[in-house]
């Protein structure tokens, strides 16, 4: 079949894309927004892509258009479609349908971690010679692929609870009747959305009643708004992942002890009982959470845990998720996919328990619509505390003022207006030893690669 994808170069839609060409279909798609590293990987693939939403790179021929939940009623290439009585779908009822049958399904979902837990738990399953399937909201360093379909029976999917597209306004994980699903964290976030955090609360229920009583939930013990979640009904075992502080036993049946602060080694306890050490390049506190949530979910299905802790050392990671993208004149660039002041503060707190006293420098862009619509603006400044100096990107179409924000900063904070006028600041501010964090969920103009560059030529 041709399918054509509207949003494709989305991370779930992306992801949509690479399936659907294993499967044999002829894929092409089309996206306002069309930047790395989602649109190399779709590239190197063969799979045209189209700027805009124009009706016409949709060919009569379409056997099926895929429409991303960023698209909405009044979209020319959305009315388009639905005045020409073409066949869509959904991505998330694409998967289920097309991919998700005869597959158990390992679902990842929370308001943070969830591309680099799914990376974690396909790769633990990957190297215990499982050859699984997955959908990652990201790149994995180790497969190059935000997805493939695999030979094995495990298919692991990054869940999220945003809406599933313009005429389905269910959260996607509902979609996907996982087997095993991991609950990592739940926060107040999707501010465009959702009007507050009960109504979050009510669509991970909805998650919840979906996984089988022979199936398992893999539940942060922490999270309190999990814990009332669960309490809205749980027909499922649970078992609960921690960090285990000091030496007293932790509550929880998976928890994990930290042997250096910045989380880059640490003890897997099961039940009481030392399972083994992991030594891993990743860092924060945050991650070593990650990693106990998707060994629980291996173990879930079978996995030998203590044979795969060894082989986390040689875990890369994420594209985005603090990637050094290069070092110039002694100052090292990151790239990070910063969407929600938590996941921020996490992120530079393991930066800076691996950097020491070197300074942390921080270019923000507030792209995501909860940040775009402030809903996170009070949380900002205290996220950025590990911060020595913060450059805002405060566009003029930036619908709040970003200087309550600078001015609660523990570090210096300056505003520019273009990511030109921000690369021009940063030039100005970097000096050797330093780290540059860019923070964005979007392609930030290729800021990152453009300072490396400009450091490399002064």
């Amino acid at each position: 079949m041709k399918l054509h994808i509207l949003g494709i170069a989305g991370t779930f839609m992306g992801g949509v894309a690479v399936l659907a060409r294993e499967l044999g279909h002829a894929v092409d798609g089309s996206d306002a927004n069309i930047y790395p590293p989602m649109s190399t990987q779709l590239e190197r693939l063969g799979i045209a892509l189209n700027q805009g939403y124009a009706p016409e790179h949709i060919a009569p021929d379409t056997g099926m258009v895929v429409i991303g939940n960023a698209l909405s009623r009044g979209n020319a290439a959305v009315e388009h479609v639905l005045d020409s009585g073409m066949a869509y779908t959904s991505g998330a009822e694409w998967l289920r349908e097309q991919v998700l049958p005869g597959r158990t399904t390992l679902a990842v979902a929370g308001t943070h971690g969830k591309t680099t837990t799914t990376s974690i738990l396909a790769y633990i399953l990957d190297v215990a010679g499982r050859d699984p399937g997955f959908l990652v909201g990201g790149v994995p360093e180790d497969f190059g692929v935000s997805a493939r379909l695999g030979t094995g029976r495990d298919f692991v999917v990054e869940a999220d609870e945003y809406d599933t597209a313009f005429f389905d306004k269910r959260s996607k994980f509902v979609h996907y009747r996982p087997h095993v699903a991991i609950l990592n964290n739940l926060e107040y976030d999707h501010a465009d959305i959702f009007p507050d955090i009960a109504s979050i609360q009510r669509q991970f229920h909805h998650l919840v009643r979906t996984v089988p009583g022979n199936g398992r939930l893999i539940v942060n013990g922490a999270d309190a708004r999990l814990a009332e979640v669960l309490a809205m009904g749980c027909w499922t075992p649970v078992e609960r992942f921690g960090l285990q502080d000091g030496l007293a036993p932790s509550e929880f049946e998976w928890s994990a002890r930290l042997l250096h602060e910045d989380g880059s080694e640490f003890t897997v306890i099961h039940h009481g009982a030392e399972l083994g050490v992991v030594r891993w390049d990743l860092l924060g506190r945050h991650n070593v959470q990650n990693a106990l949530a998707a060994l629980a979910a291996a173990h879930a299905v079978g996995v030998d845990i203590a044979s795969v802790l060894p082989k986390l050392t040689a875990f890369r990671g994420v594209k985005r998720r603090l990637e050094v993208i290069g070092n110039a004149r002694g100052v090292t660039i990151y790239d990070d996919f910063a969407h929600h002041p938590t996941a921020i503060h996490n992120t530079l707190a393991g930066l800076r328990a691996r950097v020491g006293a070197a300074r942390v420098i921080v270019a923000m862009e507030p792209r995501s619509n909860s940040m775009r619509l402030g809903a996170h603006a009070a949380e900002l400044a205290p996220s950025l505390s590990a911060a020595d100096a913060v450059v805002f990107l405060q566009r003029p179409d930036l619908p709040w003022d970003a200087q309550a924000v600078l001015a609660a900063l523990h570090g210096e904070g300056f505003t520019a207006g273009t990511v030109d006028a921000l690369i021009a600041k940063l030039g100005t501010l970097v000096r050797d030893g330093d780290a540059v964090v860019f923070m964005s969920n979007g392609g930030f103009e290729n800021a990152p690669r453009r300072l490396l560059a400009a450091l490399r030529d002064a």
